[in-house]
């Protein structure tokens, strides 16, 4: 997706060789006008699906997560983390390791939300190693639903999350797929 990668090569921060800071478009400040062309894409990508969900983690996968659902006509569901008040009934739960923050949350989804009867599509902003998609595929599994494949905003390809859910059959769609952030650069795989 060519709008999202002159985004990033315009705005985006590259703090290490392993991470990008894409604070003034996606995961702090969002660009609603990019953020529906992601939600755009991610439909046209998965519309063929049966998709009756989509589920992302909180926060940073609500807003293309909710584009993609406005397009395909199916409820969002975020998995929060665990610390509410108002969330502590009859939950799927699951956790989470952060890279970029070095710590592990406990993320819930509610049991009435996402039943063995839905197809889901799972949306994040980033794909790394991996683990924040594993742990909402974890929840998606408690429920007994079915994937229809996850939907990545920005997937670092230089890690081993593509490989670790291509390897358990799942499908994956990238819209920028970085290649590398050697010497402060971002470079693209495709």
């Amino acid at each position: 997706m060519e709008a999202l990668k002159q985004k990033i090569r315009e705005e985006g921060i590259v703090l290490s060789d392993q991470v990008l800071k894409v604070d003034a478009f996606l995961n702090h400040q969002i660009d609603p006008r990019l953020m529906q062309q992601v939600g755009h894409e991610f439909a046209e990508r998965f519309r063929s699906q049966g998709i009756t969900k989509i589920v992302t983690i909180e926060a940073s996968g609500i807003a293309p997560a909710v584009m993609a659902g406005l397009e395909l006509g199916v409820p969002v569901i975020f998995a929060r983390k665990y610390q509410s008040l108002t969330l502590k009934d009859n939950l799927y739960i699951s956790k989470v390791f952060s890279f970029t923050k070095q710590s592990e949350s406990t993320i819930a989804i509610s049991a009435k939300h996402l039943t063995a009867a839905d197809h889901v599509l799972v949306i994040d902003d980033f794909l790394a190693n991996g683990h924040a998609a594993k742990a909402l595929l974890d929840l998606i599994g408690q429920a007994g639903a079915s994937v229809a494949g996850l939907g990545i905003v920005i997937e670092k390809s230089f890690q081993e999350g593509r490989g670790l859910l291509e390897s358990e059959g799942y499908r994956v769609e990238a819209l920028a797929r970085v290649a590398s952030l050697t010497d402060g650069q971002v470079t693209f795989l495709d």
